[in-house]
């Protein structure tokens, strides 16, 4: 009964989260090179009070299952008659690791000697158990390694087939495996989801304090990880041991009064812009430790981060040029307890908080017309409640995890939530003050159940692993524009002067605005309402690992996902998402083998797929009218239900006419909705949203070239299908400029009239025509999220690490070649011309050739450790667009200054995809920057007052030859030097921004 109710109590005990780590042991003679059968060996975790002893099997092989994380092991075997007694290095395991390591056994000569213990110099590293192409930072190189701000995102680049990222907003994930849009990788912790569901970013970000190790998995890994083409990111944490240890620290940058020079703006932690006057403030403490010897233990992180940063508040008309000071606050809590109940049974709680404000408090990086009374918060904050129950019975072990988390993303909370939007104009039509309110909304809710049950059984040469996941996700967001209104007002030249007279500064608010004032436009929301869906995700797999011989390790598996959003506006979802994965490694000796697999690994459905494609949405009977236009003419399926692909969205009525401050509010405007027309209305698409997959290779090879020095190569190839983009149903016939000595550019008002439903303009607005009838509550573009974009990878790194070991230096150095490219760049990305994606083929804005990384680590003495870190790669890709202030011939013989080339309307979304239309002559991402290197020294001093502690002082020094970059850092695409005006015969690049200069960063903890 005892075992019945310790097998059933993890299927009723709270929380629960890690995957487990396993480890497989093979013993060699290294007088034959051999397997050793049978061969006693014990394997020890003196941090946790963990002990086994097990003999080896006929392949000379031990596995040792569901073993945790915290702390380190010791393989030991004791002398015999044959062989000598051995002893390893401490061996640190990650989660849902499978590891492998092989010890060779020194056989006795023909004299014995009285005692010899060989330590550490006989194991090997390389990965036997696999084909998984993963690499990884450990504690002790993450500790060393100068990394800005404690952010572990700054050091997932330092590995292979990683680059540092181009996103399409200021928050997007700044990395790329693969070349992939960053929004694409799955983030981890401990094993279990890290992801904010509407866009993909990270949920809690992780601090160094409470990260164990970094793993990053590129190809070829267990069915058990999935929802992700691209890659996947898994931190392990850490756990306190029988040892109580842990750190007080503080840390600086004091920013430009000692940086490098820069005329360029740069970033903060949260991927915003920062120039004039910003500083950094860290401080936080962690401990861990024992609660009860052998059995509980606790580990606690708080860390936190102030920025200061000055904005430049400049209106000469007004009189007013004042530096606005602005506070970014970041703080992050986490706390774990694992105890261990008995051999069998173990169990864990984890906790993470994180509260992440920026600020938002007018002015400019060089000087804006953003007042404060219009100031803004972006609020990021999140809690995730996590546990783990493993059992571990006879020939089976069991797993039981759920997580519960939520996540507020308020992107701009305005400090006056009840004000109108004022922009105030000149008498010349120059914008000179935005005043009140931010002018939107976007306040999105999250919160997301995670339940897992895994199995895995042990049979002979088997190990079977089977489980189950369900991912359900709850959100809420208010979105759209100002439901207080937004103004657009002229002053006249005497109302300029009087205000000017009053000397306001920055402190001018809305009502300080002439109540006479010309009102030139006035609109508000009409539908001021939470918009949201339920997203459930489900998920299966199964996989054998067969070991079949002590050389050769072959692994089959399959996994299925589905997901409920994925019907879109039909009535069938995606259902056919199996995704079967192989991979072999073959063990040539007891220091290399070669690798290889295969697989099909399907992505996540981002919710904002689904949000925008019901928050931009329109159910007008005017609108719906224009659907079954389009419908009727093929733009949209035959089978399409009207009503199931629209939606009750979001709606801004603009009112001619108003006094100023006295424009009617909402509910005054609401029988205006169905009349109101919009440039832009998404619809769900019909036939719904097949999740994007990818057919994935390798093939690698892997020597232990000595016993700290571990080289190897992976050759990756993948071929991605059904990538996200968007469909232009309304789409103007087809008008591609490719000859750039004869640019003769379509008008909107031409183009709009060879749309299947032409738009026309009259005293009254804009319109269009459908049996006869005149209807004005329809839109311009009508889009609809499409998922039949294609891309190719092509990646081959070369790594060469060498540990510390006995030595007082260690490296890691790798070389990746690579080539991304795609048809279809992101959720929001829209092909140039009529829909043409077979045109759009090019580099992704994320691809890169060559990547060097170079990392050395030096110990001169002891409690001096010095590191030096070197990035050089190749440009970025350039999208080679038209000069927008030059008059273009047109069609009708006009002359039109714009970037607008065929009249499309392109210029709608640039902000957030940069696919605007490209110079005549030019494929997408045509051109290419300068290269970018960076090189970046630590120093850390540790003035010992005990064994292990003491006072430890660090100086870390980025980009220390102060080299100006034009590419290779994280950036968004519309800010970056990414998008140029002409052709790349030009050659011109204007420098927009620029990777950071030389920086600075001191700190100061008491480690112990």
């Amino acid at each position: 009964m005892k075992k019945i109710l310790l097998y059933l109590l993890p299927h009723f005990f709270a929380l629960s989260l890690m995957a487990q780590a396993s480890l497989e042991i093979t013993v060699i003679s290294g007088k034959n090179n051999q397997v050793v059968p049978f061969h006693p060996v014990v394997v020890e975790n003196a941090g946790i009070g963990y002990q086994t002893e097990n003999m080896t099997d006929a392949q000379g092989k031990i596995r040792l299952r569901s073993l945790s994380t915290s702390g380190a092991y010791r393989v030991q075997t004791s002398e015999t008659a044959e062989y000598y007694a051995f002893e390893s290095d401490a061996i640190k395991l990650r989660s849902n690791q499978s590891s492998s390591a092989t010890i060779v056994l020194n056989t006795k000569g023909t004299v014995d000697l009285d005692e010899v213990v060989v330590r550490g110099s006989s194991i090997s590293k390389i990965n036997t158990v696999n084909a998984e192409v993963s690499s990884q930072l450990p504690q002790e190189e993450i500790e060393v390694l100068p990394i800005e701000g404690r952010d572990i995102t700054r050091a997932l680049y330092r590995l292979p087939n990683v680059a540092q990222a181009t996103g399409f907003y200021a928050e997007t994930p700044n990395v790329s495996i693969n070349g992939s849009n960053g929004l694409y990788t799955n983030y981890l912790i401990d094993g279990l989801g890290n992801i904010e569901r509407f866009l993909g970013g990270q949920k809690f970000s992780i601090p160094i304090g409470f990260t164990e190790n970094i793993t990053v998995l590129t190809n070829t890994f267990s069915a058990e990880y999935g929802l992700t083409d691209n890659g996947v990111v898994n931190i392990t944490t850490r756990s306190g041991t029988n040892e109580v240890s842990g750190e007080v620290f503080a840390l600086s940058r004091p920013g430009p009064v000692i940086d490098g020079k820069t005329e360029f703006a740069q970033r903060d932690l949260s991927g915003n812009l920062v120039k004039n006057g910003f500083q950094r403030y860290q401080g936080g403490f962690a401990v861990g430790g024992p609660i009860r010897k052998d059995k509980t233990f606790y580990y606690v992180n708080v860390e936190h981060t102030t920025d200061l940063k000055d904005n430049l508040l400049n209106v000469p008309e007004l009189g007013v040029i004042e530096t606005v000071r602005g506070v970014n606050n970041f703080t992050y809590l986490s706390g774990k307890i694992d105890h261990r109940w008995n051999d069998r049974f173990r169990s864990s709680l984890r906790v993470n908080k994180q509260f992440v404000n920026i600020e938002r408090q007018g002015g400019g990086l060089t000087g804006g017309v953003n007042f404060p009374s219009a100031g803004a918060q972006q609020d990021r904050n999140s809690l995730i409640i996590a546990s783990k129950n493993v059992y571990l019975g006879n020939g089976f072990s069991s797993e039981t995890n759920l997580q519960y988390s939520t996540f507020r993303w308020d992107y701009a909370k305005a400090d006056n939530q009840n004000s109108p939007q004022v922009t105030v104009l000149n008498p010349q039509e120059q914008t000179i003050a935005i005043l009140g309110h931010p002018g939107y909304i976007f306040d999105d809710i999250e919160r997301t159940g995670e339940v897992q049950q895994k199995f895995t059984f042990y049979r002979k040469n088997h190990t079977f692993k089977a489980g189950g996941q369900l991912i359900s996700a709850d959100f809420e967001l208010e979105g759209g524009g100002n439901p207080n209104g937004n103004y657009l007002v002229k002053l006249k030249q005497e109302q300029l002067q009087a205000l000017q007279a009053q000397n306001l500064g920055a402190g001018l608010s809305i009502t300080d605005i002439p109540a006479n004032a010309q009102v030139l436009n006035y609109a508000v929301e009409l539908r001021p309402k939470e918009l949201g869906a339920r997203q459930n995700v489900f998920s299966f797999y199964v996989e054998d690992k067969i070991s079949v011989n002590s050389r050769l390790n072959v692994a089959l598996g399959l996994r299925y996902d589905y997901d409920n959003l994925g019907k879109g506006g039909g009535d069938r979802g995606d259902y056919n998402n199996i995704g079967p994965r192989t991979s072999v490694n073959y063990k040539l000796d007891e220091r290399s083998s070669i690798r290889g697999g295969y697989g099909i690994f399907y992505n996540k459905i981002l919710y904002a797929v689904y949000s925008d494609a019901i928050q931009f949405n329109s159910n007008s009977e005017d609108f719906k009218r224009q659907l079954q236009a389009l419908k009727e003419s093929g733009n949209l399926p035959a089978s399409t239900d009207i009503d199931q692909v629209t939606y009750e969205g979001n709606i801004t009525a603009s009112v001619p006419n108003v006094n100023y401050l006295s424009g009617p509010a909402a509910e005054e405007l609401q029988p205006r909705r169905n009349e109101t027309f919009s440039n832009v209305r998404k619809v769900l698409n019909p036939d719904g949203y097949d999740n994007p997959y990818s057919h994935q290779f390798s093939l690698g090879y892997q020597l232990q070239l000595e016993d700290d020095k571990l080289f190897y190569v992976d050759l990756i190839h993948s071929r991605t299908y059904d990538l996200y983009w968007t469909k232009e149903l309304n789409t103007p016939a087809p008008y591609l400029l490719n000859d750039p000595d004869n640019i003769i550019i379509r008008s909107q008002a031409s183009a709009d009239a060879t749309r299947p439903t032409p738009i026309y303009t009259d005293a009254a607005g804009a319109y269009t025509v459908v049996d006869g009838d005149t209807l004005r509550g329809i839109a311009r573009n009508v889009e609809m999220g499409e998922t039949t974009g294609e891309g190719r990878y092509w990646g081959l790194s070369f790594n060469l690490v060498k540990e510390k070991k006995e030595d007082n230096y260690g490296y890691r150095l790798t070389y990746t070649l690579s080539r991304a490219t795609n048809n279809a760049e992101g959720i929001n990305f829209k092909a140039q011309d009529a829909n043409n994606l077979a045109s759009e083929w090019g580099p992704t804005v994320n691809d890169r050739t060559h990547i060097i990384n170079a990392i050395y680590y030096y110990y001169p003495l002891r409690g001096l450790a010095v590191s030096a870190a070197a990035l050089l790669q190749s440009g970025q890709p350039i999208n080679r667009v038209p000069d927008g202030s030059i008059g273009y011939l047109t069609t009708t013989g006009d002359t039109l200054a714009t970037a607008d080339l065929n009249g499309d309307g392109r210029a709608y979304g640039a902000a957030y995809n940069g696919n605007s239309d490209r110079f005549p002559g030019e494929s997408r991402n045509s051109d290419r920057l300068p290269w970018s290197f960076v090189f970046d020294v630590g120093l850390q001093y540790r003035l010992f007052t005990g064994q292990r502690s003491g006072l430890e002082f660090t100086v870390d020094v980025f980009n220390v030859f102060n080299v100006e970059n034009l590419s290779g850092y994280s950036n968004n695409a519309t800010q970056s030097n990414q998008i140029q005006i002409g052709s790349a015969a030009s050659g011109f690049i204007q420098k927009k921004n620029a990777g950071p200069p030389r920086q600075f960063q001191f700190g100061l903890s008491y480690v112990f």
